[in-house]
């Protein structure tokens, strides 16, 4: 199996993980009715979750599954939450979302794309560090309103610790806009694209669809065709004039 193939396949497991984060984060959970059953102290200890992870154990690297073996899912979540919220900029004002378009830099073949380098390439392109410890892209002069779309690592836990982040390798970064955006679904795209081309530039490398298959004239365009629809199914219907009697 190629190397290109084997990074498909690990970003594929994480860009699953991480919609899939997002999603649990984006519901909070209902208290349930009637009385509540106190855990054991066993289950009492506290299991962080993370926005991402590869396939196999605590490893950077992605390794093909041996044949009869199981490839063990990595934990689901998020990133520690005291550490999360230390600063609120980039945060939804509403966690409800119902869709999530995303795209993917992915590292060159044999090689990663490091934490000091994704930081200066961030900086560049307007993105500010905020909210779960990940990359934002806010509305200029109304970072209230939310992010356009954010930037995470695909490798567990997903968010950028700074304190350690000569040390991060990973093999790709993911961008995800969550809609309704604080903008129109097409006008959030068009601040989307651009960005994640030009991280690809500077990172030196390679662009993918939310397929993790190269991102291309034809995707970009069914894109674009897809967020109009969108546009045209969310807009507030008009008014309907009182009849004349």
């Amino acid at each position: 199996m190629s190397d290109m193939a084997l990074l498909r396949i690990g970003i594929l497991v994480a860009g699953v993980l991480l919609i899939a984060a997002i999603f649990l984060f984006g519901r909070p959970k209902r208290l349930a009715q009637g009385k509540r059953k106190e855990p054991a102290d066993a289950e009492r200890q506290r299991r962080e979750p993370v926005l991402g992870g590869d396939l196999e154990g605590d490893g950077d690297s992605v390794a093909p599954a041996v044949e009869g073996e199981q490839v063990s899912q990595p934990e689901l979540g998020l990133p520690d939450v005291e550490a999360a919220n230390a600063s609120d900029l980039g945060k939804r004002p509403s966690q409800d979302f119902d869709k999530i378009v995303s795209l993917y830099v992915a590292a060159r073949a044999g090689q990663v794309l490091r934490g000091e380098d994704i930081v200066v390439a961030a900086e560049k392109t307007g993105l500010v560090f905020g909210y779960m410890n990940v990359f934002h892209r806010l509305v200029e002069g109304h970072p209230e309103r939310g992010p356009i779309f954010s930037m995470a690592s695909i490798m567990k836990p997903g968010s950028f610790d700074m304190a350690t982040i000569r040390e991060l390798e990973t093999p790709a970064i993911a961008f995800f806009l969550t809609l309704p955006a604080p903008m129109t679904a097409l006008d959030a795209w068009e601040k989307m694209l651009p960005t994640v081309q030009r991280m690809g530039e500077l990172l030196d490398g390679v662009v993918l669809d939310d397929s993790r298959n190269a991102l291309g004239r034809q995707r970009i365009a069914h894109i674009r065709d897809d967020l109009r629809a969108y546009d045209r199914q969310h807009q507030a219907p008009p008014l309907t004039k009182s009849p004349r009697w």
